[in-house]
């Protein structure tokens, strides 16, 4: 699968020079959200059909940190999903291949009420692209 792609601005770095950890969390985001529209179920077509995905919990491990106009590449794979929770992870990664962090992101499938819904069940669509093989391997 292809990767989505992020040019470090300046305004995302620190006065040490590094991006500031909390862009990575917003990367996580916009990675996903690129990915669900790969897989043709972006957020609006979910919440169309009834569906939210509310975020339950980021995690990232910073290894060597991007910097300015950096060109950081993050891949992301589905690690876990069984119908109502996901799991995601990411690979932020320099244009040399060098790691700059890990990161995990957790979510659930809620209907309009914020009942639990099962994907599976209600949108197997959805379901299918999310558990595709070529959906979990970096």
């Amino acid at each position: 699968m292809e990767s989505y792609k992020h040019k470090v601005h300046y305004y995302e770095s620190d006065q040490m020079g590094l991006a500031h950890h909390s862009n990575y969390v917003r990367w996580m985001e916009e990675a996903r959200t690129d990915f669900l529209d790969r897989i043709g179920w972006n957020y609006a077509k979910m919440e169309e059909s009834g569906i939210i995905s509310p975020v339950l919990s980021y995690s990232c491990e910073f290894k060597e940190g991007a910097v300015f106009d950096d060109l950081i590449t993050v891949a992301i794979r589905v690690e876990e999903f069984k119908g109502i929770r996901l799991r995601i992870s990411y690979e932020f990664r320099h244009e040399d291949g060098r790691l700059a962090a890990i990161g995990t992101s957790e979510h659930c499938f809620l209907d309009r009420e914020h009942r639990p819904v099962n994907v599976k069940k209600k949108l197997p669509g959805l379901y299918e692209g999310l558990t595709k093989p070529e959906n979990s391997a970096f």
